[in-house]
């Protein structure tokens, strides 16, 4: 097929330039190449596309026909070809990305009118929901996951790590009394978050004296959205485990605050994960640094904390 649509571009160079020697020397071949070319497409059509004379060349019916709809063709298919070769070098095209609900509206949205100005060519769009989809049967270039990542199918880069915290409301800490060791969070009210592997109802920790702790917790409330833990929590409803980049505009304000600061609780990441592929598209790659820029050691929620 490549050679076909080569030879019909021969052809209609040859009928451009009026001659088979014309067309030869303006594509870098010989005149006998050229010819040997023409008899080719001739074959394998299965027509005559030339008369040959003394003087010129000229097409017909059939030579005629295939220059007319030949042309649009071949210009479609250079016009294709030099657009795929300057999207594998540019960052162009449109950029699919899904991301967790909540932090994409906290983190990613506002980083968009920069990332977009800084490139004219790109278009994004941007699914925001807590299912994790399957990227390549969606057609997504990129998700923004937080957490453990199950599918050893993909690519993932760290962009930040995830830190978690127990914390409530002041309001729920003063009716019901603050959790002194990880034990005693099995008699408080807690917030629980569901999902695809289930229920998280046992919360592991580590004490201060650096023994490992796995409490099995309850409570009347759990919901697979961020936004409901963290409104409940705030409201006073319960103890709730959440990631700080979630948490810190209320911990900074004091709607809610630390619980058993002293133990600590395995971090997990915040990843750019993306299909396998050998050649990552530019706008991936660029989307991907910018992110990795933005937060990095030092992302902006725990900046915040740190005010």
């Amino acid at each position: 097929m490549d050679d076909r649509i080569s030879d019909i571009g021969l052809y209609l160079r040859v009928l451009d330039l009026g001659s088979i020697s014309a067309a030869a020397r303006s594509l870098d071949l010989s005149v006998a190449v050229a010819s040997q070319r023409l008899k080719r497409l001739e074959r394998a059509l299965g027509v005559r596309l030339l008369h040959r004379t003394t003087r010129r060349l000229h097409p017909t019916p059939e030579g005629i026909a295939l220059a007319e709809q030949g042309r649009v063709l071949v210009e479609d298919l250079e016009a294709l070809t030099s657009g795929l070769r300057q999207s594998a070098t540019e960052v162009s095209g449109t950029l699919r990305v899904t991301t967790s609900a909540s932090f994409g509206r906290l983190y990613i949205s506002p980083l968009l009118p920069e990332f977009l100005l800084a490139h004219p060519r790109l278009r994004v769009s941007i699914d925001l929901t807590d299912q994790t989809l399957d990227l390549v049967s969606a057609g997504f270039d990129l998700a923004i996951r937080i957490g453990a990542l199950d599918d050893s199918s993909l690519v993932a880069r760290k962009l930040a790590s995830n830190r978690r915290v127990l914390c409530a409301a002041p309001g729920y800490l003063h009716r019901h009394g603050t959790p002194r060791t990880p034990e005693d969070l099995a008699g408080h009210e807690c917030i629980l978050l569901s999902g695809s592997h289930g229920r998280q109802d046992n919360w592991r920790m580590r004490d201060r004296l650096g023994r490992d702790t796995v409490v099995r917790v309850q409570g009347r409330l759990e919901s697979n959205f961020g936004e409901v833990i963290r409104d409940a929590a705030v409201a006073g409803l319960g103890i709730a485990l959440h990631s700080t980049w979630h948490v810190c505009e209320d911990l900074h304000a004091g709607r809610l605050q630390r619980v058993l600061p002293d133990c600590a609780i395995d971090d997990n990441g915040i990843y750019a994960v993306m299909p396998q592929r050998r050649m990552v598209p530019p706008r991936v790659r660029a989307f991907t640094e910018f992110l990795a820029g933005k937060f990095g050691e030092n992302p902006p929620w725990e900046r915040a904390l740190a005010k």
